[in-house]
């Protein structure tokens, strides 16, 4: 076995001595040179003769929770592939089914018992549930038969003392003594291969060795409660705040930079640095039971429109944070669902066009800068951009007149309310669109893109935080009060000069950036903080990359700094603002919002926070 596991595969002198000896023993070598009968004799090593009985199959009692059904599981698939392991008899439980008037739509009252005849492990039952243990109460016991050769050996002991040569064993006591490294039956101990504590004084039949009490399981993993991760991770939270804090007291202290005070501080950096990744590696789970999840949307989406569907996924085991993984299956059944009912063609219109009559779907993810990529992909027919923009013009979403870039056509597909489909099916014609996986993805921190080429199908690529616990934050000056912008939209930031603006109408501006015209939004005039700047020339300009339009330039005061931030939600602690993710708390004790880039374009628009979209004093 040490030669196996090294590699080495060199005959062992040893071995064939070993091998010629047992034989040998067990008979298999006759004098006269014929192999006798063969009667194979069963010897089970790992059975506690002490129990009096045997494992037959377990008894399994299950209760689904609402959030199971809400990831897209069902019990009856758990029971199905229960059976695959052995024969399983379910029993419902109706104890706790309340009256109709009481009932509660999203509580499952129905419990279920299932007893299950197998010769696997419980570790093997335990793998079905693998997927939904958190959403669900289950308990697995044993169900446990007596076993026929203890019975035989309690009967032996009726009527007297058993012999040991009645069992047909051979003799192996000269096999455990070159075990054993020249040990003799007597003194052999636990660490030889077969110990020797089982054999009787003066009894040369040597029964196989079993210990006193059984030795627990050896496991690489723990479960933890995840209200003890949360708590954990802020805690984390705290001790980077703490970190900053004090770095920011020691620079004010004018310290020099190599004193012990320093030197300490930068050991403490990165102690934290180190505690925060490994914190937020233990919430960090691979998304390869979301993707399996979606194996049965793909077949239920196929099966309700008459297509043909064959399911990909790639980066199965990309993690993700344990809470995005949650938030993230609604949006993906809506979008994978949406690529097969609008995206895939018939199967007649593919045969027409040269394509496989069996359409593709394909689920990836990626880590990618910092941040993990999820791309839906459909081999359809692509976004037909000419009746989108005819149902725009029709919905009153956009006038006839307007002149939109291929790119700004198939963001019209993310608008409230808008949709391609005329016809009402099982899975469109919900009144949920676009819009709303859009919304859901926005509150991750997320962005959706769509790209599409005519016949070949079309992308939708979800761009994620690795974490919702920390962010890599812009810190920026606004108006006397300090925010934060994500890093993640920003493109790039520019010192604007009278040249590089344009003044249309009545107080608009707008920024001459490489060949195109981008709005320009004060940030501190859309909270209310000021009026808008009648200059920009001493100013920051912020280019944002909105899902939401066209990219524009955020008006700030100054740029303090670049750095991770921990999230603290202002939903939980306070209530929604609107234009605001979040807020943090800064190094120095203050507490700094966090801007939501995303959706300032779309509530200036519809006259949200303070002064009217893109207008400049003067």
């Amino acid at each position: 076995m040490a030669n196996a596991r090294s590699g080495d595969n060199s005959p062992i002198e040893a071995s064939a001595q070993l091998e010629e000896r047992l034989l040998e023993i067990t008979g298999d070598i006759a004098e006269d040179g014929d192999a006798p009968e063969f009667n194979p004799v069963t010897l089970d090593l790992d059975a506690d003769l002490s129990d009096g009985d045997r494992p037959a199959g377990y008894e399994v009692t299950f209760r689904a929770g609402a959030e199971l059904f809400k990831g897209g599981n069902e019990p009856a698939a758990l029971f199905v592939a229960l059976r695959r392991l052995g024969n399983v008899t379910v029993r419902a439980s109706l104890d706790d089914v309340p009256p109709l008037s009481d009932l509660d739509a999203m509580d499952c009252a129905i419990s279920w018992t299932l007893s299950i005849e197998t010769d696997k492990s419980q570790a093997d039952i335990e793998d079905v549930f693998e997927f939904v243990e958190d959403c669900c109460d289950l308990s697995i016991e044993e169900i446990r038969l007596p076993s026929p050769g203890v019975s035989e050996v309690e009967d032996a002991g009726e009527g007297g003392d058993m012999d040991p040569a009645s069992l047909d064993m051979p003799d192996l006591s000269d096999l455990v003594t070159e075990l054993g490294g020249g040990k003799s039956a007597d003194d052999a101990t636990a660490d030889s291969p077969l110990a020797a504590d089982g054999a009787a004084e003066g009894n040369d039949t040597v029964p196989p060795a079993k210990s006193a009490e059984k030795k627990p399981k050896s496991s690489d993993t723990i479960r933890v409660d995840l209200e003890r991760i949360d708590k954990l991770i802020n805690l984390v939270g705290e001790l980077v705040i703490k970190e900053a804090m004090l770095s920011q007291s020691v620079d004010e202290l004018d310290i020099a930079r190599g004193s012990g005070v320093s030197a300490a501080l930068d050991s403490l950096k990165q102690i934290a640095s180190e505690i925060q990744e490994g914190v937020m590696a233990i919430r960090a789970q691979p998304v390869k039971p979301m993707f399996q999840r979606m194996a049965r949307i793909v077949r239920e989406a196929g099966n309700a429109t008459g297509k043909r569907v064959r399911f990909v996924t790639i980066g199965d085991y990309t993690e993700v944070d344990k809470t995005v993984i949650e938030r993230l299956v609604d949006p993906l059944t809506h979008m994978i669902r949406n690529a097969i009912d609008h995206g895939l063609e018939s199967p007649d219109k593919r045969k027409d066009a040269g394509k496989p009559v069996e359409g593709t779907i394909t689920l990836s993810a990626a880590h990618r800068s910092g941040r993990v990529l999820i791309d839906v992909v459909d081999d359809g027919g692509g976004i037909n951009r000419e009746v989108v923009r005819n149902l725009a013009v029709e919905r009153g979403l956009i006038q006839d007149t307007d002149t939109l870039t291929p790119a700004e056509i198939d963001n019209l597909l993310f608008m409230p309310g808008f949709s391609s489909k005329t016809e009402v099916s099982e899975l469109s014609g919900r009144g949920v669109g676009l819009d709303v996986v859009r919304s859901a993805i926005q509150k991750l921190g997320g962005r959706v893109a769509i790209h599409s080429e005519p016949g070949e199908g079309a992308t939708f690529s979800i761009s994620l935080p690795l974490t919702l616990a920390v962010l890599e934050g812009m810190v920026v000056e606004v108006g006397g009060e300090t925010m934060v912008v994500p890093i993640s939209s920003v493109q790039e930031t520019v010192r604007p000069t009278e040249e590089d603006l344009d003044r249309l109408g009545v107080g608009s501006v707008v920024l001459r950036n490489r060949g195109e015209l981008v709005p320009v939004v004060d940030l501190g005039a859309f909270f209310g903080f000021r009026r808008a700047p009648e200059t920009l020339e001493d100013h920051v300009l912020l280019l944002i990359a909105s899902d939401q339009g066209p990219r524009y330039a955020l008006v700030v005061d100054a740029i303090q700094d670049q750095r991770q931030v921990v999230i603290k939600s202002l939903e939980t602690n306070y209530q929604q603002i609107s234009g605001v993710a979040a807020a943090t708390i800064l190094g120095d004790g203050r507490i700094a919002l966090i801007i939501d880039a995303d959706t300032i374009m779309r509530d200036l628009g519809s006259g949200g926070p303070g002064e009217k979209p893109m207008k400049m004093a003067g």
